[in-house]
């Protein structure tokens, strides 16, 4: 399977939806579960499924992603394994920025075919999921199909916001629709598992992951008018080609917006997660950071949250939280239903007795602050006796220091909110 299939993931666009998560970082940049990056999902994925060359494809805000992938996925020597990073670029023949999926991958094909394979699966930057390729290659050979599609059970609810497909008997997919109407739903539902059924899900929705046959692959993207894989690719090549439907019904999400992103990461604390990130089979790979142990002091209390790598938490209550890597949490504050990020790197103590007494706010999350239902970006600074109370009570906002979508307290990165701060 390694020899035969090329990986290439999609870096995705701006990534508006998730602003201010991705106001300096590209969507794969993003940092999940305290210690992770988006990225490190399908790379993680590609390798558990013996896929050891991979291509990332960026275009917004891609410095810290290359930087990432360059400290962390190094293979050795005299191995053909790669990550590699290709950034959006003007050439004679493509003088335009990436205009969608389809045409990021077409401007990239001269990359791809310096290397020998037979399948090319495609992949999205910014999903949660664990997923075993080899078995969706499998299905592909065996049906002898052109195209394979990754597809999920998913409710009414959830259906317009996929591309809707249908099947025959040999799961060859018969039709297609991009993000249908409600009222269009009744139509388009499909046989699934009675699990399925028994959770109210009856359409098969498109995960966004591709497996194309290289020769098919080629054919498609010579023709520069279909921009996205999803919108017109897709479409157009059913009733052409043999595209199979590979039904997936294992735990997935895509992290498109802030709430989805908050509630994947939240999710992580439960007593058995959706996405576990224990599995010895499926292990998610990342930097490998040189961090102390965590160090918790004081009377802390905590209660269904992940501590991560590196973080001194001084008499601090913690319910239901993501603490990222090298968190510094002051005496009595309450953290709850939250994500602190983290910081890349640590002050020393000279640096802080010298802000402490010059009224200046050292990084990390002051003594008696309360925060819930937020989400602290990177390298923020919290002051002391800082509260922020998201919830449905709070109008969306957006400032230089924080923004409010949904209910939820996002501080941008880098931030600092003075003594006595409040949202």
């Amino acid at each position: 399977m390694s020899k035969s299939t090329l990986a290439i993931i999609l870096g995705g666009g701006q990534g508006s939806r998730l602003f201010p998560l991705t106001h300096r970082r590209s969507k794969p940049a993003v940092p999940i579960a305290g210690k992770y990056r988006l990225v490190d999902i399908p790379i993680s994925n590609c390798i558990n499924s013996n896929i050891h060359r991979m291509f990332v494809l960026t275009q917004f805000n891609s410095a810290s992603l290359n930087q990432h992938i360059k400290n962390t996925f190094q293979f050795g020597h005299f191995s053909t394994a790669f990550v590699d990073i290709l950034a959006a670029e003007q050439t004679p023949d493509n003088p335009t920025w990436f205009q969608g999926t389809a045409d990021a991958v077409r401007q990239c094909m001269q990359h791809f075919l310096n290397h020998e394979f037979d399948y090319a699966l495609i992949l999205s930057g910014d999903q949660l999921y664990q997923m075993n390729f080899n078995e969706m290659i499998e299905a592909h050979e065996k049906s002898g199909a052109g195209i394979s599609i990754a597809t999920l059970p998913v409710t009414a609810k959830e259906a317009p916001e996929f591309g809707i497909l249908k099947t025959d008997d040999e799961s060859l997919i018969t039709s297609f629709i991009e993000k249908p109407h409600v009222d269009l739903l009744p139509e388009w539902a499909s046989e699934v598992s009675d699990e399925s059924k028994a959770e109210g899900k009856h359409y098969l929705a498109s995960m966004g992951i591709y497996i194309f046959n290289r020769q098919l692959l080629i054919d498609l993207m010579s023709d520069p008018e279909p921009k996205d894989f999803g919108k017109e690719i897709i479409p157009q090549a059913i009733g052409k080609e043999k595209v199979l439907s590979y039904q997936y019904e294992g735990y997935w999400t895509d992290i498109g917006n802030i709430d989805s992103f908050f509630e994947a990461n939240l999710g992580l604390t439960d007593d058995i997660p959706k996405f576990n990130l224990f599995d010895n089979l499926s292990k998610i790979y990342t930097r490998a950071r040189v961090l102390p142990p965590s160090k918790i002091t004081g009377a802390s209390t905590i209660d269904k949250s992940i501590i991560a790598e590196g973080c001194i938490i001084d008499g601090t209550s913690i319910e239901h939280s993501v603490i990222g890597i090298r968190n510094r949490i002051g005496r009595g504050s309450k953290i709850s239903n939250s994500y602190l990020m983290g910081n890349d790197f640590y002050q020393n103590l000279d640096e802080m007795t010298y802000n402490y007494e010059n009224n200046i706010v050292n990084y990390g999350i002051g003594e008696r602050c309360v925060i819930n239902n937020a989400i602290v970006d990177k390298n923020c600074r919290i002051g002391n006796d800082v509260t922020l109370n998201g919830g449905a009570h709070l109008e969306n906002a957006n400032t230089d220091e924080y923004t409010i979508k949904d209910g939820i307290i996002i501080i941008k990165k880098g931030s600092m909110l003075p003594n006595g701060f409040s949202i």
